[in-house]
C-alpha cells in the first residue's frame, strides 16, 4: 500500500479545515508539498468547484483553488510525488480541454499527472456554467471514452454519442503512455464506472466496511487502484498507535493507497505529521518513492 496525501490549505471545508490554513497561501502549500515530495508520498491532490453558490458554501465549503493552477507552481517545486485531481466534475469541461490542459501539465512535470475524475452533483453550478445536468452520468461515460482516446496522443480521434472529433492536434500532450483516471464517488455506479473505464476509484463519505463489501461485488481489473481514506485526521506524531490501526484497516479494506489527510495546527506542525507518517508506515511495510536527489 503506498499513502497520499489530501492537500491542506486548497480546501477551506467546514469540517476538515485546519484554523490556521485559513490564512495559509501557496508559499506553505509549496513548503508541504516540497517535503511530501522528499519524503516519498505518492500524491497529492486539488480539488474544483469553479463557483459555489453562497448557501451551499456553509456546507460544502467556498474556497477551491484551482487544479491546473495549483499543480502548476507545486510541480515545479516537486520531482517526484504525484499530482492528483480529486475531482474535475466531467461535466464542465470538453475532453479536448482536459487532454489539452493536463497533458501540457503532464509534460512539465515529468508524466506525474493523475486525472480524478468525477460526475458531479451540485446542480446549481452545473446551471451556472450552462452545462447539462440531467443526462449528465450518460455524457461521463461517454467523455471518459474519449479521454483514453484522446490522452497521450498528438492526432487523436473519438466518435462517441456526445463527442465526436478527427483531424485535429493536440501539441503538447501527456507524455504517459496511460494517464491514470480515477474515478470519484459514493455509489455502486461510480464502481462499476471506475472499472469499466478507469484506472482506480476514489470513493467518499462510505465507511470502510461498506466500501469493502462494495469491492467484493466486482472483479478488479490488475494493477487498478484503490484509494480509501481513514476517513478522520490522522495525528501520527500525537496518536501513532490509533495511526498505524487506521492505515491497517485501510489495508483490510482493499486500498492500495490510503488517501489521508493530517491533523495539524501550522505548516511546520504538518511537516513534522508528515516525517512521522512516513516513519510509521515504512514500520507497517508501506511503500514509498526514494528521494530523486
Amino acid at each position: 500500500m503506498r499513502i497520499g496525501l489530501s492537500s491542506p490549505v486548497v480546501i477551506a471545508h467546514p469540517s476538515g479545515c485546519a484554523e490556521w490554513e485559513h490564512g495559509a497561501g501557496i508559499s506553505e502549500l509549496a513548503r508541504i508539498a516540497e517535503h511530501a515530495d522528499q519524503l516519498g508520498f505518492h500524491h497529492l491532490t486539488c480539488s474544483e468547484h469553479v463557483a459555489v453558490p453562497v448557501d451551499v458554501a456553509a456546507e460544502r465549503g467556498g474556497t477551491y483553488w484551482d487544479p491546473l493552477a495549483t499543480f502548476g507552481f507545486l510541480a515545479a517545486r516537486t520531482t517526484g510525488i504525484r499530482l492528483a485531481t480529486q475531482v474535475l466534475v466531467l461535466g464542465y469541461h470538453h475532453p479536448l480541454e482536459i487532454a489539452k490542459r493536463y497533458g501540457t501539465l503532464d509534460a512539465v512535470s515529468g508524466g506525474r499527472v493523475i486525472l480524478g475524475l468525477g460526475v458531479g452533483s451540485l446542480r446549481a453550478e452545473f446551471d451556472l456554467l450552462a452545462a447539462p445536468f440531467e443526462d449528465r452520468g450518460a455524457r461521463a461515460d461517454d467523455a471518459l471514452a474519449a479521454l483514453r482516446a484522446a490522452l497521450s496522443r498528438a492526432r487523436p480521434e473519438y466518435h462517441g454519442r456526445y463527442y465526436d472529433f478527427q483531424d485535429v492536434l493536440i501539441q503538447p500532450h501527456a507524455v504517459q503512455p496511460r494517464v491514470p483516471l480515477w474515478i470519484g464517488g459514493r455509489t455502486r455506479r461510480s464502481l462499476r464506472r471506475a472499472v469499466e473505464f478507469g484506472d482506480g476509484w476514489v470513493p467518499f463519505g462510505i465507511s470502510l466496511d461498506d466500501l469493502a463489501a462494495m469491492l467484493a461485488t466486482v472483479e478488479l481489473p490488475r494493477a487498478f487502484d484503490v484509494v480509501l481514506g481513514p476517513g478522520a485526521p490522522l495525528d501520527p506524531v500525537g496518536a501513532p498507535d490509533r495511526t498505524a490501526r487506521a492505515l491497517e484497516r485501510c489495508r483490510a479494506a482493499g486500498a492500495t493507497i490510503a488517501g489521508v489527510t493530517l491533523a495539524s495546527t501550522s505548516a511546520e506542525h504538518y511537516c513534522e505529521q508528515l516525517s512521522a507518517l512516513r516513519a510509521l508506515g515504512a514500520d507497517l511495510g508501506c511503500r514509498f518513492t526514494p528521494p530523486s536527489n
